[in-house]
């Protein structure tokens, strides 16, 4: 397989490249654990999945999307050592399916980050106003703890980027060793009532109890949102050491570590408040879900101590806050890929002294503002609507271009006449066949997950029945393509057509 030593990084002029030899694997992975939020995930997703999913089996539902990703990983990884640049996702795509499609991935792909990130300060402004008002005496408003947060993010973004490397390898140090401790303080302690049951969890009939559009779709939706971000690692390929090794190593490694996280957490968690009836056990820890953090609290108090489940409490601020800083990088890195292609306005690919680039950060947090402040005057719930619409939206546009990925790397090495039969064939098409199986169920309970249902309709045992926005939300990731697409065929019909064409070379 030949490799080109050449990429849009090395033709550009001073202060249109990104800063080189910054990050390590462990730097990089630790970005895309960070987008994963474990703690965050384990708190709110995992009792949903379990309560409303498959029961018991919700770890091995954890465990089959990791399984798909890392599938997805082999033709991924393949493809990171023809392409080495800041766009990931919208260069991949474009190297095997034209330069247009890569304009129009990039564009969902761009949505995508804007909008999780819109739904994480959500989340993070709804965690902030109750628990720092409580323990600070203060009374400031969700919108309030929110715009501080923004504006940390937005300085330390336009910083270099280890500097956000190591501040998230503090945080994520912290937040893993404390699941990873409540994990093994479980299963040395020999689990709760019913013990420790594998089976439970891992076994197939376990796993997809209730069927794909029952019970194991709402596990299996709630797993593949769990995996967001993971793109990271072809995201800072320009400011990677060595990142042809780096890239495929940090990518595997990435998804290896939180698939085994959050499966094996997730059934520490099952086995730590009884398997046999572990809906109903969540149910009843949980207020009926009302607060389905407390479930993972509760078992940590009873494992290990009141201490770790206060520190958790805590560490979920925590785990919020490095998600914003890593989807803010992601955001800014695609502004810049896509100002360098000339698809965005020239100034989009300006980086400042420290090789960052700031205008594509600036643009992030000028977004990210402006919605804080219109749900703020519209009076929306910071994690019923905000949080809820945005990080559903996100898991869709997600597998899409994912899915988009697999499809122009079997293009790509067929066109090339250098196929592999494992690399670039077969688990490339077994990757679209599942990340077409999630895209689908995400689909199909998108009312549950984002609360958007039509009157009358119960989001728990019927799919779809959307109401108008669920369905605007549903389809928003397919207009933000369209609209690539057309923007990428008339900007290629300009003066822009060579360096959109240098883009994914």
């Amino acid at each position: 397989m030949s490799t080109p030593t050449h990429t849009v990084a090395d033709s550009a002029t001073p202060g249109e490249s990104l800063s080189r030899n910054k990050l390590g694997i462990a730097g990089i992975v630790f970005f895309v654990v960070a987008a994963a939020a474990p703690l965050v995930g384990m708190t709110g997703a995992v009792p949903v999945a379990i309560g409303l999913g498959n029961g018991a089996g919700a770890p091995g539902a954890y465990l089959v999307a990791g399984i798909v990703l890392l599938i997805f990983s082999v033709g991924y990884s393949t493809m990171s050592h023809e392409v080495s640049n800041a766009g990931a996702f919208y260069a991949y795509v474009g190297r095997g399916l034209g330069s247009i499609a890569g304009v129009g991935s990039a564009f969902t792909s761009l949505v995508a980050y804007l909008a999780v990130q819109l739904a994480i300060f959500g989340f993070f402004g709804s965690v902030a106003s109750t628990q720092l008002n409580a323990k600070l005496g203060t009374d400031l408003s969700w919108w309030a703890w929110c715009l501080i947060a923004w504006a940390i993010v937005t300085v330390l973004s336009v910083l270099q980027v280890d500097i956000g490397a190591k501040l998230l390898g503090v945080l994520m140090g912290v937040e893993v060793l404390s699941l990873v401790l409540t994990a093994l303080a479980v299963i040395f302690q020999g689990g709760g009532k019913d013990g420790l049951d594998l089976a439970a969890s891992f076994a197939p009939n376990h796993i997809f109890a209730g069927g794909f559009t029952g019970g194991a779709g709402i596990a299996l939706a709630f797993a593949f949102a769990s995996f967001i971000g993971f793109e990271a690692t072809a995201i800072y390929a320009e400011e990677a050491k060595d990142p042809k090794r780096a890239v495929p190593i940090a990518t595997y490694t990435a998804i290896g570590l939180i698939s085994v996280l959050f499966a094996v957490t997730s059934w520490a968690i099952v086995s730590g408040i009884g398997s046999a009836d572990a809906v109903g056990n969540v149910m009843k820890a949980s207020d009926n879900l009302g607060n389905p953090a407390e479930v993972v609290f509760s078992v940590a108090r009873e494992f290990v101590g009141g201490w770790l489940a206060t520190t958790m409490s805590w560490l979920v601020l925590s785990s919020l806050f490095a998600g914003l800083l890593a989807f803010q990088n992601s955001a800014a890195r695609y502004f810049f890929a896509l100002g360098r292609a000339r698809v965005l306005p020239r100034v989009f690919d300006r980086v400042n002294k420290h090789g960052a680039p700031v205008v594509g950060a600036l643009a992030t947090s000028v977004i990210a503002g402006v919605v804080i402040v219109i749900f703020a005057i519209a009076k929306k719930d910071p994690f019923l609507n905000m949080f809820s619409w945005f990080s559903s939206m996100t898991v869709l546009a997600i597998l899409l271009v994912e899915a988009l990925v697999s499809l122009s790397v079997i293009v790509y090495f067929a066109r090339k006449g250098a196929s592999h039969w494992w690399r670039t064939l077969l688990a490339p098409a077994l990757s679209i066949l599942g990340l077409g199986m999630a895209f689908y169920l995400v689909m199909a309970r998108f009312g549950l997950l984002a609360g958007t249902v039509a009157a009358g309709v119960d989001p728990t045992t019927q799919t779809f029945g959307l109401s108008t926005l669920g369905w605007f939300l549903v389809l928003l990731p397919a207009i933000s393509l369209v609209v690539g697409l057309a923007v990428g065929a008339l900007r290629r019909n300009t003066e822009n057509a060579d360096a959109i064409a240098d883009l994914v070379s």
